[in-house]
């Protein structure tokens, strides 16, 4: 490692540059890279098609560095073209969750004024007004043809690649920007976190040290044995995908994917593929679990069971071992938007001794815990987790007010609460106001705020609650009006007409009493929490 410029570690050796990653995986040619049902994309079919794609940016579209393509679509294989065919292009990719409301997808367009939308035909109803209005182009996939915009393109109708063609001659240096992938803030609005390629490619290298880390715990010489074959449950959007995803294009890998979440579906692709890494969050590791237990099945050819996305219960590790011994590694870790992925690690042995640590950073992380004045605490102190390092993220897109408060002489404040001893962190609570569902972040702000438009509703308090499969659930205190009648399906539908399902409370309690208040006015949410705790343990609400 070398200190850059600006003070943070980067790797010595590597790419600088998505472009430069990617380019290296034409090297594995026949080998395949994306299998989704009965259809597999190789190493050199993907490569060909990014290059044909961003060359259509270029030459075609007239696109140029810096400008903006949106992508908005299932786990197809064409995600990945899209994306890569952007990095090639020197686009900046805007990955945008694909299950998101038509207002979600609107503030985030207009925000970042994408030049270029590819998306697939579930979501091209929720953007295509705005991209009308804003001239925008599209390229959509998986369609039927029927009712594109003006100036829409189907993926299906483009040119064969031509295999033996260059990506575009475009100069793409590391300080470029790569990325925007949006987070919710405490405005209750998304904000897209910025990273460079330098950051993007730092990410690129991470897993690949913990890989190396890994496999020398377990006396084995890294980079050694076949490619993984990789069953990526994240969906592509998500910034815990693109660890698993880098991991397995360094390595040649395959990634075996699924349209949706399910367990014995899983289990059945593990056994046609000889599946060897699971990644997904802990919610669906238990379940595959679970499904396995049932079903009798040894999971014989699975070797590594990787979460991430969501806090992992310390009982995961626990029951993996209980009925699989320690044949198959488990691994979690820890990373946000604002750290293109995961930065720490605990795995193997390790991981079985410490179920309750995140692990430890990779070398060019560095960690600090820091009291109420930004000091640095001792070991076993417990305060902000602060963390600097290549894969952090340059602030947040047109926002200069959220990235001051976020980035403190180059330290990125997470908002957790943590403390390390040995070297290994343990984050101990959340100081942002965040519920983490299942992988997906919920902040309560917006939820409040979608629950404050109703008329009726005079004060409102949103929480999270544990829940045994997907860690945590979405809860709500509901004051009412003096006098008011809302049933509660009534306050649910209000939050789903603007937000996504994952956001809507699955637990609504609804009152006439004042919240609870401390002498600054805040809402005290741990007394509250115990009360929503016991009606969902009767049942009610």
């Amino acid at each position: 490692m070398v200190r850059s410029d600006r003070g943070p570690l980067i790797y010595a050796n590597g790419p600088r540059t998505l472009h430069e990653f990617v380019e290296t995986t034409w090297a594995f040619g026949d080998q395949p890279f994306l299998i989704a049902g009965e259809r597999t994309c190789t190493y050199a079919e993907f490569f060909a098609a990014a290059s044909a794609l961003a060359r259509r940016f270029t030459d075609t579209y007239g696109l140029r560095s810096g400008d903006r393509a949106v992508i908005a679509m299932r786990n197809h294989p064409e995600w990945q073209i899209a994306f890569w065919a952007a990095q090639l292009a020197g686009l900046v990719a805007v990955p945008l969750n694909a299950w998101w409301t038509e207002e979600e997808f609107g503030h985030a367009l207009a925000d970042c004024e994408p030049a270029v939308l590819l998306v697939d035909e579930e979501q091209l109803p929720k953007m295509a007004a705005w991209g009308e209005r804003a001239g925008a182009r599209f390229v959509v996939f998986h369609d039927d043809g029927a009712g594109l915009p003006g100036r829409a393109e189907r993926y299906a109708d483009l040119p064969e690649p031509d295999p033996m063609a260059a990506p575009p001659a475009v100069e793409i240096r590391p300080e470029d920007d790569a990325t925007i992938l949006y987070t919710s803030g405490t405005t209750g609005r998304p904000k897209g976190a910025v990273a460079t390629h330098l950051a993007q490619a730092g990410a690129a290298l991470n897993p690949r040290y913990q890989a190396a880390a890994s496999a020398l715990g377990r006396g084995v010489i890294p980079g050694q044995g076949p490619p993984p074959v990789t069953l990526l449950t994240f969906p592509f959007f998500h910034v815990a995908a693109f660890t698993g995803l880098y991991a397995a294009m360094a390595a040649g890998g395959t990634l075996v994917l699924m349209r949706k979440w399910d367990a014995d579906e899983a289990l059945r692709l593990i056994r046609a593929h000889r599946i060897t890494y699971y990644a997904g969050v802990p919610a669906t590791a238990l379940q595959l679990l679970a499904a396995a237990h049932r079903a009798g099945d040894g999971l014989e050819s699975l070797q590594m069971l990787s979460t991430g996305g969501a806090p992992a219960p310390p009982d995961l590790v626990a029951r993996l071992t209980a009925e699989h011994g320690e044949r198959i590694e488990p691994r979690n870790g820890y990373g946000l938007t604002e750290t293109c992925g995961g930065v720490l690690a605990n795995f193997g042995a390790a991981y079985r001794a410490y179920p309750e640590s995140v692990g430890t950073p990779t070398p060019v992380t560095e960690v600090r815990i820091a009291g109420p004045s930004g000091e640095e605490l001792p070991d076993g102190g417990v305060g902000e987790l602060w963390l600097r390092g290549q894969s952090l993220i340059r602030g947040y897109w047109r926002d200069e007010a959220a990235t001051e408060e976020a980035f403190s002489g180059g330290w990125f404040r997470t908002g957790d609460l943590a403390l390390v001893r040995a070297g290994r962190v343990t984050v101990v609570d959340r100081i942002k106001d965040m519920v983490i569902r299942g992988g997906e972040n919920v902040y309560c702000v917006e939820v409040e705020a979608a629950l404050h438009d109703h008329p009726d509703v005079e004060d409102v308090a949103v929480l999270g609650v544990p829940h045994p499969v997907l860690g945590e659930e979405v809860a709500a205190v509901v004051r009412l009006r003096a006098g008011a009648v809302v049933p509660v399906e009534e306050l649910r539908a209000r939050v789903g007409r603007t937000l996504a399902a994952f956001k809507v409370p699955a637990l609504v309690l609804v009152t006439q009493e004042p919240l609870p208040r401390n002498a600054t006015g805040k809402i005290l949410k741990r007394e509250l929490r115990g009360q929503v705790q016991e009606r969902a343990r009767r049942g009610q609400g």
